[in-house]
């Protein structure tokens, strides 16, 4: 070993009280860093996730007032879906609505929801059922930019409202800015 020429400098020696003061520092350290934890938004960069559909948060279907008449009663939300329809990186809900009658079968009201950015509530933009229609709604879906759903309808204004005897398919897909029905050859009377 090769001795330096430059003599010791006494700061270099240590004595046990340093160890304890570094030991004491450390653990002061550790302790206090797992109380004070960094913000869980602000623990990692953004990632190329950040900008897409799917850290927008879609539209809430409970904050909207759907134009449908229920008198006395209230409107009922029995079935949601969400996606991006229109394909502007932005998630549209779609909402199978009707009045909370309690019995029978009221008609659904079928609705595009979407939320401007800064916007407190969703808007209802377009209506692809409406419960004039006197129609019921099963089978509801939201894929590939596309809703479909069986709709469950009347032959005449005779056919009581318990007992539906028309069944029909339904696909709706955003195309030259509107919502365009196509139906597929399945229809048919139940």
């Amino acid at each position: 070993m090769q001795q330096s020429a430059v003599p010791e400098l006494a700061h270099t020696h240590t004595s046990p009280i340093q160890w304890v003061a570094t030991a004491t520092a450390i653990a002061g350290v550790v302790a206090l860093s797992s109380v004070l934890q960094p913000d869980p938004a602000r623990a990692a960069q953004p990632g190329p996730e950040a900008n897409s559909a799917a850290a927008v948060t879609a539209p809430d279907p409970a904050l909207v007032d759907f134009p449908i008449e229920c008198g006395p009663t209230k409107a009922l939300v029995q079935k949601k879906a969400s996606g991006d329809l229109d394909r502007d990186g932005r998630p549209e809900t779609v909402a199978v609505v009707r009045c909370d009658a309690g019995s029978g079968t009221p008609p659904n009201g079928v609705y595009v929801l979407t939320q401007a950015v800064g916007a407190k509530k969703p808007r209802v933009v377009a209506t692809l059922i409406d419960p004039k229609d006197r129609l019921s709604v099963t089978d509801f879906a939201l894929r590939d930019g596309a809703v479909t759903a069986t709709l469950l309808g009347y032959s005449s204004a005779d056919v009581p409202s318990c007992c539906p005897d028309v069944k029909d398919r339904a696909k709706w897909q955003w195309k030259d800015g509107t919502f365009i029905r196509s139906t597929p050859s399945e229809a048919r009377s139940v």
